[in-house]
């Protein structure tokens, strides 16, 4: 074929043509000049920012014959045969398709020799996130101790794919998604030299469609100079890159404003009828109210615009809306944009999302109301201060005061469910209380590792003091601190859960604060001790042998 796309054509031959990455490409050259050449190379970034490219001219550069210099002379017959290719000793190598063991351990086995028509032999590696596990072990030594002759300089997309053995191995560059500004730069370059016409807006927009990368906008250029005749218009740009103009943005954005239902929707219908894709429709809705909502609030940040262009009408209606109508526009077209991604009738939350913001109460109507209300105030105040200065009494005021209610001063106190309490007291043992408190401190490290640290905060001075089969009582030190623990519902949830994966079996927390837990034991073992009914065999042998001895009137027990 005699016709090459433009992104082939144009590919950056020197690290001047780089665009947009000078951060890699002044570190490559400073490099290059004090001579100061790595052994691995990692280019990271997204599609189309010149990872490859600048690794081919990397490798021009370190076998110029005129070198050492900042860039490659592309006339010496080093430079011109890595330019087409026909020297051997620079390989490119696409790791999606050469992902093997075995072809790694070829390039291992191959490293050895010393190049034959070059200086430097470099190896570029190319998706090399797509290498498999062994092909990364394979590679591991070789990339770190390589022949004093060998570059290897390795180029991805999704640098978090590759393991850190082989990252800190080489020389990391991340490369950044092309600005804007960039990319039209580098476009109308090009177009000056291929002596096609293009309008800036129409540059503008596939400069914006490209999303960072010169490759896209590139190809989208080239698609839209075969849509166009003799120049290419916004119109043919818009119809290239599926966006939508800004015009029926405004009139939409207009109608939404006037609360005109029938001509939003019948905008947004001429719109699908052009063949727009529903989602691109969203995107450019969001982008348009988001520039409007930066205009308003830092219009010397025309830069940052990302999607409009600041004409009249623009203006107009910037001024027309407040901020939070902004807001509302963008949140309610994000909402809509969320919905249609698990429907198959975008076009619906669409139209919805359109008659919302159509009935929507405009905020600069409230702030006119707030200031007409505000204003009667003030018109009020001036009245009732008027009538003071005549001596008349306002009504209000010649009414004796009403004696005012006492406030109410005390405070909530926490009563422990002592009927609980006690029923737990009679079925107690030591084994199970033993058993609590032996995992006491587990059961608290597995709360904070469920984020529930502000809850764990009040069980610091707590203890539990009573168990049973399906019950324990946990003693607070401070009241409210108790109060806060058993009003917190998810907390005892999950204290339940942890204490049934703990120890088998799902217990009820009672809480209790410490004085009322005094007085709710004693008041226990009193009248168990009248009744004759303490649980012998659950009492401590030696406690019975001294209770036999002295009696219970001078028998004390302490915990």
């Amino acid at each position: 074929m005699g016709y090459q796309a433009l992104y082939r054509v144009w590919r950056p031959q020197s690290f001047i043509d780089v665009v947009g990455q000078g951060h890699v490409t002044k570190t490559l050259q400073n490099a290059l000049v004090q001579q100061k050449i790595s052994h691995a190379y990692l280019f990271s970034g997204p599609r189309g920012t010149g990872k490859t490219s600048a690794a081919k001219i990397l490798a021009k550069a370190v076998n110029c014959e005129r070198g050492p210099a900042p860039e490659p002379c592309n006339e010496c017959p080093s430079c011109r045969g890595i330019t087409d290719g026909s020297i051997p000793d620079v390989i490119e190598i696409d790791a999606a398709s050469n992902n093997g063991v075995e072809e790694i351990r070829d390039i291992r086995d191959k490293v050895k020799f010393a190049p034959s028509a070059v200086k430097y032999k470099v190896y570029i590696v190319d998706e090399v996130h797509m290498l498999s596990i062994g092909a990364f072990n394979a590679l591991l030594k070789t990339l770190e101790e390589p022949p004093r002759h060998v570059i290897f300089i390795l180029a991805t997309t999704e640098p978090h794919k590759i393991p850190l053995t082989i990252i800190s191995r080489t020389q990391r560059f991340d490369f950044k998604r092309i600005g804007t500004r960039d990319i039209t730069g580098r476009m109308k370059q090009i177009l000056d030299e291929t002596g096609v016409r293009c309008t800036d807006q129409a540059l503008n927009i596939v400069a914006r469609a490209a999303e960072g990368g010169m490759r896209d906008a590139l190809s989208l250029l080239d698609q839209a100079i075969s849509f166009s005749e003799g120049e290419v218009t916004e119109e043919d740009a818009l119809t290239v890159t599926g966006a939508v103009s800004q015009s029926f943005l405004t009139r939409l954005a207009y109608s939404i404003t006037e609360k005109d239902v029938a001509k939003a929707l019948d905008i947004f219908e001429q719109l699908l009828s052009l063949g727009k894709d529903p989602s691109r429709f969203l995107e450019d809705m969001i982008f348009y109210f988001r520039d409007m909502l930066l205009y308003k609030t830092a219009p010397g940040l025309t830069e940052a615009l990302e999607r409009v262009w600041v004409d009249d009408e623009f203006k107009s209606l910037a001024d027309s809306l407040g901020q939070e109508d902004l807001y509302a526009m963008i949140e309610s077209f994000n909402a809509a944009q969320q919905e249609i991604k698990w429907t198959n009738h975008p076009r619906v939350f669409i139209e919805v999302a359109l008659v919302k913001l159509c009935h929507r109460e405009n905020s600069q109507t409230g702030e006119g109301s707030y200031q007409e209300l505000m204003q009667k105030i003030s018109s009020l105040e001036n009245q009732l201060h008027e009538l003071r200065e005549r001596g008349i009494a306002v009504a209000a005021e010649a009414q004796p005061s009403a004696q005012p209610k006492p406030q109410r001063t005390a405070k909530r106190q926490f009563k422990a469910p002592v009927g609980r309490i006690n029923s737990v007291l009679k079925d107690a043992t030591k084994q199970d209380l033993a058993q609590l408190k032996g995992q006491w401190g587990q059961m608290l490290e597995l709360l904070v590792n469920q984020q529930m640290k502000s809850a764990v905060a009040l069980l610091n001075d707590a203890e539990p003091v009573a168990a049973s089969g399906d019950a324990f009582v946990v003693k607070f030190k401070y009241e409210i601190h108790c109060q806060m623990a058993m009003d917190n519902a998810r907390f005892i949830e999950a204290l339940s859960s942890i204490i049934q994966q703990t120890i088998g079996k799902r217990l009820t927390m009672l809480g209790v604060p410490e004085d009322q837990w005094a007085s709710i034991r004693e008041e226990f073992l009193s009248s168990q001790s009248n009744d004759g009914t303490m649980d012998k065999q659950e009492e401590d042998p030696l406690i019975a042998e001294a209770r036999k001895l002295v009696g219970d009137e001078l028998l004390e027990i302490k915990d």
